[in-house]
C-alpha cells in the first residue's frame, strides 16, 4: 500500500482486465469478470478484517482454529454499477449486510447527486466496504462516504476495478483515513470525466442500456 492506495496487479486480474475493458465483451461475460474481479479485490481488502480463536472437529480429532471475528460487517455498494460487485462480496463474507447509496453524476458539473440512502441500523459499529467499479473524478466516492460518515460510520474502505490520478488525489484529500484497493490506475479523464483508457461506463455494460 502506498498513500493508502492498494493495486492488485496480480497476473490474474490484468488477464481478466483485458477482456473488461475490450468493447468487444458482451454483457454476460462482463457481468462474470466483473464479479471474478471483485472476489479478487476483497480478498485483498479484507486481510486485515479481526478475527477470534474458536475450535472445530475434524473427521480426526478437535483441532483450535479461526472465525472472522463477531464485528458487524456492510456492503454500501453504489448505485447502480456498485451492484455487480456485491455478490462477489457475499461469497467472502455471507453474514455481511448490504446497504445502499443512490447517486447519478451531474453530465454538466459532473458533480454527484444523491437520490436514494438505505443503509444498515448499526452502522456506526461496523467495517464498512465501499463498492464502484470505477473511481473517475472521485465526486459520487467522496459523496458516498461523507454520507457514511454523517451516520457515524467510523472503518471505511473503498474497493473499484479501475481508477485514475484524479479520483484517486480528490479522495485522499477529502477522505485521508479512507484505505483505496483498486485493479488498476489509468491514464487520466476526459474532458467529460471518463476514465482513459477506461472500459466506458461500467453500469451500461453491466446492464445492457447503451
Amino acid at each position: 500500500m502506498v498513500n493508502n492506495v492498494t493495486v492488485i496487479d496480480h497476473p490474474l486480474v490484468k488477464h481478466k482486465l483485458t477482456f473488461l475493458r475490450s468493447k468487444f465483451t458482451d454483457v454476460h461475460i462482463f457481468r462474470e469478470l466483473m464479479r471474478e474481479l471483485a472476489m479478487l479485490v476483497a480478498y485483498e481488502a479484507t486481510r486485515d478484517i479481526p478475527v477470534e480463536d474458536t475450535f472445530c472437529e475434524t473427521p480426526l480429532m478437535k483441532t483450535s482454529s479461526y472465525m472472522i471475528s463477531g464485528q458487524l460487517i456492510a456492503l454500501v455498494p453504489i448505485l447502480r454499477a456498485g451492484l455487480g460487485m456485491v455478490d462477489a462480496m457475499l461469497q467472502f463474507m455471507p453474514m455481511a449486510k448490504v446497504g445502499h447509496i443512490g447517486l447519478y453524476r451531474d453530465h454538466q458539473t459532473l458533480q454527484p447527486v444523491q437520490y436514494y440512502c438505505k443503509l444498515p441500523t448499526y452502522i456506526h459499529n461496523m467495517d464498512v466496504f465501499v463498492l464502484d467499479p470505477m473511481l473517475a473524478t472521485g465526486g459520487s466516492v467522496a459523496k458516498a462516504i461523507e454520507i457514511l460518515k454523517e451516520k457515524s460510520a467510523k472503518r471505511i474502505r473503498f474497493l473499484c476495478i479501475i481508477s485514475c490520478p484524479e479520483g484517486i488525489k480528490h479522495l485522499q484529500e477529502t477522505h485521508p483515513d479512507v484505505n483505496i484497493y483498486t485493479c488498476a490506475v489509468d491514464d487520466r479523464l476526459n474532458e467529460i470525466g471518463y476514465i482513459l483508457p477506461g472500459l466506458g461506463d461500467a453500469g451500461d455494460r453491466l446492464y445492457g442500456t447503451k
